[in-house]
């Protein structure tokens, strides 16, 4: 098992030439008592909003804004802890690893139950993506101990990716409104879904590609490997 303070980080996004350069600015110019464990519990201050903000809109849709302003704060206190750590040269690798991850983890859910409370999405669709965005982080987080590589992008994608193309389908919930169909399913009869079910559920399978690929890539590896 590969050390975890001694981990290599990849983080390779689409977005990477402007997030580094802006968290870089804020870690340079946040006061002292914000450390980075006030910027983890930002982090979760922001998908608490999330959530909330979530499930007020079934009563008026103006409240989709309030959980975009959600995502933004969860993006501003998770991914700064770590920057913050480093530019003031506070690591604690291993005390920082776990309580980022649990805590994380403990986001994730607070944000995708939150979606399946909106009139927008299917609850079991938001569970869907919950459990495939779940195994994708425990697959990082596996694949940290075993090859010593803590790798958060996959096709250019990463978590940032992940929160605008939520900020961006809340726009679309917003100025679209809740549009559904109906389809026959035989015994079950009628499955009526929103079409931004379809745009979470064609989320769902590129996670659940990105898991199986890479799962099935460091058992051959590690097969070989390890004879």
């Amino acid at each position: 098992m590969r050390e975890i303070k001694k981990h290599q980080r990849v983080n390779d996004i689409l977005l990477g030439p402007l997030e580094r350069p802006a968290l870089k600015w804020f870690a340079a110019h946040m006061p002292d008592w914000v450390t980075p464990d006030v910027c983890t519990a930002i982090g979760v201050f922001g998908a608490l909003v999330i959530m909330v903000g979530y499930a007020l809109s079934t009563y008026n849709r103006n409240f989709l804004w309030l959980a975009s302003l959600g995502f933004v704060i969860n993006w501003f206190g998770d991914s700064l802890d770590g920057t913050l750590a480093r530019h003031r040269q506070i690591e604690r690798p291993i005390y920082g690893f776990f309580l980022d991850h649990t805590t994380d983890a403990f986001s994730e859910v607070m944000m995708f139950l939150g979606l399946g409370m909106s009139p927008y999405i299917s609850f079991n669709i938001a569970c869907l993506i919950l459990i495939a965005y779940l195994l994708l982080s425990i697959l990082v987080y596996i694949r940290t101990c075993v090859a010593g590589e803590f790798k958060i992008s996959y096709g250019k994608l990463g978590p940032t990716e992940l929160r605008v193309l939520a900020i961006l389908l809340n726009i679309g919930m917003y100025f679209g409104g809740l549009r559904t169909f109906s389809v026959a399913a035989g015994a079950f009869g009628q499955l009526t879904f929103s079409i931004y079910d379809l745009v979470v559920a064609a989320i769902t399978l590129l996670l659940l590609y990105f898991f199986i690929v890479t799962a099935v890539q460091e058992i051959i590896r590690l097969a070989n490997e390890d004879k």
